[in-house]
């Protein structure tokens, strides 16, 4: 007698040992794998198919008022009220322009990049990242120090997209509206105010490849990063519906600043204080022309039409940032404790000494961080694992453990 044929699943082979359910059907057999497997490509496919119909309509959901959109920031940054405007309203305009249904009158958005402009640690990519808790856009904050022109050891600045699709899981349709926040994009400024003979590698170069992207443009990102190859497979994206936010410090920038406003008026009716205070806040009178002089080529700025500052912090600000923020420097160093179950009690005098300590080197907000980690660091060695459960930082503590820090080495700016 002939043995009858065991089952299997016509789809993945398993036999009818191997699985729980095999369902039968006119010529062939599937098993419950399967049936997953296909109800998530299914999904996958239908997701895909809604969102290209549809527009963008996941966004409707979730698009936020340029107020709202501020006071989400301002429980992360202290102060520098016009940069969250300006930020809050571009972001808003970026919704606005996705979730767009085509008009009869045909007038199209065109978006607005933004490039901001501040000293170092006043809040720049801290802005960056708070708007990026808030949005479901894909967000990707990228360095320009690591971009080459094309041909040179380093990276391309098509791997910023790169970094945008990893963010997303390589989902294109996603990417194409996302926003990419471009730091330190004044350390591509081209070295001499003349257009280089040469190649300038790091600096105009850079610049003459972000053009088009800017702008808008269909880029062929390689999927992995790093340099193009012929045979590698690429993935196209369009960048029409991204928005580019670029932000660096453009240190001595304020030279070319004073030397075009002319700040040095004299006479009886002049007010010195007022003078004072402009003096000590040059980057309020900054534009695209100042920016040229530094060493952006006038074809970029005219892609980022929109130009912020950043104020440089003060006592009052730098008192507020080490305590008020959600996740403010003393709630951070309180909650380190916490988890060694010590109390942290830090007195006034010395967030005060902190201040004056960050404002003495010119240290900013992060600078911050590294007084405090200097006065805690020994603290943080030795309490964890004994009986102690409280830490009271007294003036005297602080300004002690501060003197035999590294830090109180640094020479006045």
């Amino acid at each position: 007698m002939a043995k009858q044929a065991q089952l299997h699943c016509s789809f993945c082979g398993r036999s009818r040992d191997e699985v729980k359910i095999l369902i039968a059907g006119q010529e062939g057999h599937i098993c419950e794998n399967c049936v997953e497997h296909a109800q998530e490509i299914i999904v996958q496919e239908l997701n895909l198919k809604n969102d290209a119909n549809s527009g963008n309509s996941n966004f409707k959901l979730s698009v936020r008022r340029p107020a709202e959109i501020k006071k989400f920031l301002d429980e992360y940054v202290i102060g520098q009220d016009d940069a969250k405007k300006v930020l809050s309203v571009a972001v808003y305009n970026h919704f606005k322009r996705i979730v767009q249904k085509k008009q009869a009158d045909d007038i199209e958005i065109e978006k607005s990049n933004i490039i901001m402009v501040g000293e170092t640690g006043t809040g720049k990519t801290l802005l960056a990242k708070s708007i990026a808790r808030l949005l479901n856009v894909p967000f990707a904050i990228v360095d320009a120090t690591v971009f080459t022109e094309a041909g040179y050891v380093g990276e391309d600045v098509e791997s910023m997209l790169t970094r945008l699709l990893q963010n997303c899981n390589y989902d294109v349709v996603q990417a194409e509206r996302g926003i990419v926040y471009v730091d330190e994009i004044d350390k591509i400024a081209r070295k001499g105010d003349n257009p280089s003979i040469t190649r300038d590698v790091s600096g105009e170069g850079v610049q003459q490849g972000l053009l088009k992207m800017l702008e808008g443009t269909e880029v062929l990102v390689p999927p992995q990063g790093g340099r193009k190859h012929p045979e590698q497979k690429m993935i196209k994206v369009d960048t029409k519906n991204i928005l580019f936010i670029c932000g660096g410090a453009f240190d001595g920038i304020d030279k070319v600043i004073a030397r075009r406003i002319n700040t040095n008026a004299i006479g009886f009716s002049v007010n010195k204080d007022e003078q004072e205070h402009q003096r000590k806040n040059l980057l309020q009178f900054i534009n695209a022309t100042d920016l040229k002089s530094f060493g952006l080529i006038p074809e970029l700025l005219g892609r980022l039409p929109v130009v912020t500052h950043l104020n440089p912090l003060d006592k009052e600000v730098l008192r507020s940032i080490l305590t008020e923020p959600k996740n403010a420097l003393i709630k951070q160093f309180t909650k380190l404790f916490e988890l060694e179950e010590i109390k942290l009690v830090i007195e006034e005098p010395v967030l005060d000494f902190m201040v004056d300590k960050a404002l003495e080197y010119k240290l900013g907000a992060r600078g911050l961080r590294s007084i405090c980690e200097s006065i805690l660091t020994d603290a943080m060695f030795e309490l964890p694992g004994t009986d102690t459960k409280e830490l009271i930082v007294t003036l005297d503590y602080a300004q002690s453990m501060f003197g035999k820090s590294k830090l109180s080495t640094l020479k006045v700016a």
